[in-house]
This record gives C-alpha cells, sequence and structure tokens, in this order.
C-alpha cells in the first residue's frame, strides 16, 4: 500500500473505532470542578448571551466543533452535517488532518465540503506538526486554501506516532518550524494537543513562537493510545503485540483537560480552546470558568453526526441547554461573567495544580 493510500485508509480505521468502541479513558478532572451556586443569579436565563469573540471574529456560542475526520471520500458526508450545524449554529469547526488530501489531491473535496456548506462559520484547518516541519509554509498555506480556512490548526499527536507503526518518530525541529509559520503567514496558528493535554511549560514556549491560540486536548477523553492498540490487535501480526503493549501502558498517559486548561490559560493572553473529554455544556461552562475561551467537542457530537442532520442539531441543543443553565445558577449573563465565575476545587485537581497565582480556590 502506498504511503497516500495508508494514510486515507488510517482515516477511515479511526472514524469506525471511535464510533463502534469504547475509546474513552483516564479522567479530565472536571468532576473536581464546581461552580459555585448563586442563589440569586438576577439574570433571565432565557436571555443569556451564549456569543463569544475569537480571533476576531464573533461566534454565536463557545462550543467549538473540534477537528475529527476528512481525507477519505467516505469521510465527506460528516464533515457536511457537522458543517450544517456549524453554520446553522454560527459555530466554530475544525477539519480532520488535512495530511491525506495534500498528499492525494483528490481527496480534498472531503475537506473543502465544509467551507462549502458553511460559508460564515469559523473554520480551522488542520496539519500534522511533522508534516509541518517536512514541507514548511507551503503545506500550511496550501490546507488553508482547501477549505479557505481562517486559521490553521497545527496539530501535536506524538503519543500516537509512537505507538503507530507507520508512525513519525521525530519532534526535532516543531517548534522551530511553528514559529517560522508564524512569522510568514498572515492567517492565525492555533496549536492542538490531541488526547495528551499541554503543560505550562510547552504553553510558554508556544506563545512565545508566537501562536495566536492554544487547544488543550487533555486527557480524559478519546484516547489514541486506545485506538492505535485497537488497530494493532485488529492487524494481528506477531510484530504488533508490543505496540499493543505499549498502547496499554500509556492508557491514562498526559495532562488531565481541567490541569491543562489551567495550566495554559496561566501563561499567556491569547484565547484557549478546552478539548479533550468534554461531553456537556456544564463541562464547557467549568472550562470557562478555568479560563477558556471555547469549550471543544467531537466524539459527542460524531454518533449524531453519523445519523445525520437532526440528530445533530438534537445533540447541540441540548449542549447549549447545559451551558445556559450552569450560566443562570452562577449568575452569569455572558461568556465573559462566566470566566469570572468562582469555583471550588477539590481531590485530585487540587492536587495537581496546587496553589498557583491564578488559582481560585476556597
Amino acid at each position: 500500500m502506498t504511503k497516500e493510500k495508508l494514510t486515507s485508509s488510517r482515516k477511515m480505521d479511526h472514524l469506525r473505532i471511535c464510533s463502534q468502541t469504547d475509546i474513552e479513558t483516564g479522567s479530565t478532572l472536571f468532576d473536581d470542578v464546581h461552580l459555585v451556586h448563586c442563589a440569586l443569579p438576577e439574570c433571565d436565563m432565557d436571555a443569556i448571551d451564549l456569543s463569544v469573540e475569537f480571533l476576531g471574529k464573533r461566534l454565536a456560542s463557545p462550543l467549538f466543533i473540534a477537528a475529527m475526520t476528512g481525507g477519505h471520500p467516505d469521510t465527506a458526508e460528516v464533515n457536511r452535517v457537522l458543517a450544517s450545524a456549524a453554520e446553522h449554529y454560527k459555530l466554530g469547526i475544525g477539519v480532520g488532518s488535512q495530511r491525506a488530501a495534500l498528499e492525494k489531491p483528490e481527496l480534498a473535496d472531503s475537506f473543502a465540503i465544509v467551507r462549502e456548506t458553511a460559508p460564515h462559520a469559523f473554520v480551522c484547518g488542520n496539519l500534522g506538526a511533522v508534516q509541518l516541519v517536512e514541507h514548511g509554509t507551503e503545506w500550511a498555506e496550501r490546507a488553508v486554501e482547501m477549505i479557505d480556512a481562517d486559521a490553521l490548526c497545527i496539530h501535536l499527536n506524538f503519543l500516537q506516532e509512537a505507538i503507530q507503526p507507520e508512525g513519525d518518530h521525530s519532534a526535532v525541529g516543531c517548534l522551530d518550524a511553528v514559529r517560522q509559520l508564524c512569522k510568514d503567514v498572515k492567517f492565525p496558528v492555533i496549536v492542538k494537543e490531541t488526547g495528551n493535554g499541554i503543560s505550562r511549560e510547552v504553553a510558554a514556549r508556544l506563545w512565545d513562537a508566537g501562536v495566536s491560540a492554544i487547544d488543550t486536548g487533555g486527557m480524559g477523553g478519546t484516547s489514541w493510545a486506545k485506538i492505535e492498540g485497537i488497530r494493532a490487535n485488529e492487524r494481528g501480526a506477531a510484530g504488533d503485540k508490543a505496540l499493543r503493549e505499549l498502547g496499554d501502558s500509556l492508557l491514562t498517559w498526559g495532562v488531565p483537560t481541567a490541569v491543562s486548561v489551567f495550566e495554559v490559560a496561566g501563561t499567556g493572553t491569547g484565547p484557549v480552546i478546552a478539548t479533550g473529554g468534554l461531553r456537556s455544556g456544564l463541562d464547557i461552562a467549568k472550562g470557562i470558568a478555568l479560563g477558556a475561551t471555547l469549550g471543544g467537542m467531537a466524539l459527542p457530537l460524531l454518533s449524531p453526526a453519523l445519523c445525520g442532520e437532526e440528530e445533530t442539531c438534537r445533540a447541540i441543543d441540548a449542549v447549549h441547554y447545559q451551558l445556559r443553565a450552569a450560566m443562570f445558577l452562577t449568575g452569569s449573563p455572558n461568556v465573559s461573567a462566566l470566566q469570572h465565575a468562582r469555583t471550588y476545587i477539590t481531590g485530585t485537581l487540587r492536587e495537581m495544580i496546587g496553589q498557583q497565582p491564578n488559582m481560585r480556590m476556597s
């Protein structure tokens, strides 16, 4: 199988496994975040303003449809359904890694359908850090042009790469490549993890490199260690045994999402997207109270998207209702007020973040 066919085939493996198998591990630690109840909210729940400013664009809600798929003809319909929802609700949306279409241009339609369906949405392209090192600004610009993106996400997925038999094992030069990209292009550059979180040390280096926003992609939701372990098990080759065992040993490796949001938000002035295991509007509210601007969801919207637009809208409506209720019960008439809502931090999260300068504990 050629490299291009392998990349495209892997995309379908990932989509199939995510839609049919329990692939979540670890804890986001959002259960340790308790929004302080306001018995006198002094606002109208039905009039609460969910809109938020993100990288110069006003979005109708902090719900971000996180990167899921693309790169195989059979993924186009999922992207169309998600893009239709993004357009209808005026949300931000990300596409999956565009590597397959950059290697094989005839696959570009599975990504381009997002902009075609959502002409007014905030759309984020997606390119791996390794591909950025290998191909530089040219591929980044092609990825943005492919979908007329408003921003480009550079994804960091080195745990996944370590487990894939076809994975890229060198991360040398990634930070310099990101720094150069930020200097070369006019569109915003977002750096995102894919399930293992970003620490304060890495966040500080990324802000210094000039990134416009950081997407935490924390531990506690979709586990690429588990997904790649399943793929290795399906192949069944003797040579994959070590990879299966490695995947099993790394199931809970990473920075939990709540910790990552707290640490990243405390290191810079740019917006933070809380992703990694967010499963409700309450999780989004907690992420915003910890310092995020947006809360991204992928897996909770995948099954609805596979069922069609009606189910997707129903899922998004439920998330918005939960978020609106959380804002009402904290006395937050808008997202800005929610960002200053008081929290109680308990348990493991309290132990991990400790007494830090931007701490709001009681």
